[in-house]
C-alpha cells in the first residue's frame, strides 16, 4: 500500500476485525470461502465524519469506510458479516421485538438531539456522538469518493444501512447478495451521488431494498446535493419496505432514475416502486422511470407515491414529484395497484403507466391530488382502465 495502492486479498477462513478504512487505489478482495466478521467491541469503531439518516455528524465509523478517496473497491466471492443481531447493535433501535426492553438505552434521545442540532445549524464538528451514544453505524460507506466498485460479495448481519455511498461520483454496485433483517437494514442507499449503477444484486432486507436519498430536512438543504443518474438493472428483491424507493431523506432532490428488468416477490415487501416525501423534507424529485418489472406479490401497491410519510404536512417545504413513468410493470398480487397521495396545494405531477398489468388487487386505487395522470393499456384484475 505504500506504493500508492494495490489489492488486499483476504484468503479463505474467518477473520474478526474492527472498522476498516479504505484508501485510494485499494481493492479489498474477499476470496471465496473467506469471511470478514466485525467485532461487537464498540471501541473498535473510531469517530469519523459520516451521515446518519441523512444528517451529518461525527459518529462511530462505518464498518468499512472511505473518505475523500479515489478508485476504491470491494470485490470477491466471500462474505462480509456485520455480526449484528438482537443482542448486538439492533437493540439500540428500541424495538421490543428485537432484544430491547423498557429501561434499556436506545437511539431516540440521540436522534432527537442530532436533528435539533441540524435545524439550529450547529457545526458538524460539534455534533459528536459515538461512544456512550446509540446511533448505529452503517455497514459500508464510501463518503465523498470517486470511482467506487462494490462487487460479488455477500453481506450479512448489517448494523443498519448496508451499502451507503454518500456524495460519491461513478459508483458501481454489482452482483451482491444482501441479507439482513434487523431494523433499518436498507440494502443499498446511494445518497447525494451522481452516476450510480446497481446491477444484478439480490436483496432480502429489514427495510427498503434500494432507497435513493439526498439528505434530511435542514441538512439536506444545506448540503444541497441531489442524487442524479441512478441506473438499476436486473436486481431481485424479496423482503423489504420498498423494492425501488426514492426517499424519505430526499431534501436535496433526485433526478434521472432508471430501473429495468427487476423481479420482486414477497408478502413482506410493501411496494414495488415507492416514493416517500413530506413537507419537512421538500425537494424536487423528477424523471423516475421503471420498465419490465415483474412482481409476484407485494403487501401494499405496485406504485406508491406518498407525501404523508412521517411528518406529512407538518412543515413549510413543498415536496415536488413529477415525471414518473412505469412501463410493462406486471403484478400478480397487491392491496392496491396505485397508491398516490399528493397535497392539495402541491399535487403529484405527470404520472404515466404504459402496458401495465395488475392482478390479484384487493382494493380500488387511491389517487389523491395528482395532476396529469395518463394510463395506456393498463389492466387491473383484467379490466382495462381508461383513467385512474
Amino acid at each position: 500500500m505504500q506504493a500508492g495502492g494495490g489489492r488486499v486479498v483476504v484468503p479463505a477462513g474467518e477473520f474478526l476485525t474492527g472498522a476498516i478504512e479504505l484508501k485510494s487505489n485499494v481493492n479489498l478482495h474477499v476470496s471465496k470461502g473467506a469471511t470478514i466478521r466485525f467485532t461487537h467491541d464498540t471501541s473498535k469503531y473510531p469517530l469519523v465524519f459520516t451521515r446518519w439518516e441523512g444528517t451529518e455528524l461525527m459518529n462511530y465509523s462505518p464498518f468499512i469506510y472511505a473518505f475523500k478517496q479515489e478508485n476504491v473497491a470491494i470485490t470477491g466471492e466471500g462474505t462480509i458479516d456485520g455480526n449484528s443481531d438482537c443482542d448486538h447493535w439492533w437493540p439500540w433501535n428500541g424495538r421490543a421485538n428485537c432484544g430491547w426492553k423498557q429501561g434499556d438505552p436506545n437511539k431516540q434521545d440521540d436522534r432527537n438531539r442530532l436533528l435539533d442540532m441540524a435545524e439550529k445549524g450547529v457545526p458538524v464538528s460539534e455534533r459528536i456522538f459515538g461512544q456512550g451514544h446509540y446511533l448505529r453505524p452503517q455497514f459500508i460507506q464510501p463518503y465523498a469518493c470517486k470511482n467506487v466498485l462494490i462487487e460479488g460479495v455477500s453481506l450479512l448481519g448489517s448494523p443498519m444501512w448496508q451499502v451507503h455511498p454518500c456524495l460519491c461520483t461513478n459508483v458501481t454496485v454489482r452482483g451482491l447478495n444482501i441479507s439482513a433483517f434487523g431494523p433499518n437494514t436498507d440494502g443499498c442507499d446511494p445518497e447525494s451521488c451522481t452516476d450510480v449503477l446497481i446491477k444484478d444484486c439480490f436483496f432480502n432486507t429489514g427495510d427498503d431494498c434500494i432507497a435513493i436519498k439526498s439528505g434530511r430536512n435542514a441538512d439536506g438543504r444545506r448540503t444541497n446535493t441531489p442524487s442524479r443518474n441512478i441506473v438499476i438493472q436486473g436486481c431481485r428483491m424479496k423482503d423489504g419496505h420498498g423494492g425501488v424507493t426514492v426517499g424519505s431523506e430526499i431534501s436535496g432532490g433526485v433526478s434521472n432514475v432508471f430501473a429495468e428488468n427487476c423481479h420482486m416477490d414477497s408478502p413482506h415487501l410493501d411496494s414495488a416502486v415507492r416514493i416517500k416525501n413530506n413537507a419537512m423534507r421538500g425537494g424536487l424529485l423528477e424523471n423516475i422511470y421503471a420498465r419490465n418489472i415483474e412482481v409476484g406479490q407485494v403487501a401494499v401497491a405496485g406504485l406508491s407515491i406518498d407525501f404523508f410519510y412521517e411528518e406529512g404536512q407538518s412543515g413549510k417545504f413543498t415536496p415536488v414529484v413529477r415525471n414518473v413513468e412505469l412501463r410493462n410493470l406486471k403484478v400478480q398480487k397487491a392491496e392496491y395497484a396505485l397508491f398516490l397521495r399528493g397535497f392539495k396545494d402541491a399535487p403529484i405531477q405527470n404520472v404515466r403507466l404504459i402496458e401495465c398489468d395488475f392482478n390479484g388487487v384487493a382494493k380500488s386505487n387511491i389517487v389523491e391530488n395528482v395532476k396529469d395522470i395518463s394510463l395506456r393499456d393498463v389492466h387491473v384484475n383484467g379490466k382495462l382502465l381508461g383513467s385512474a
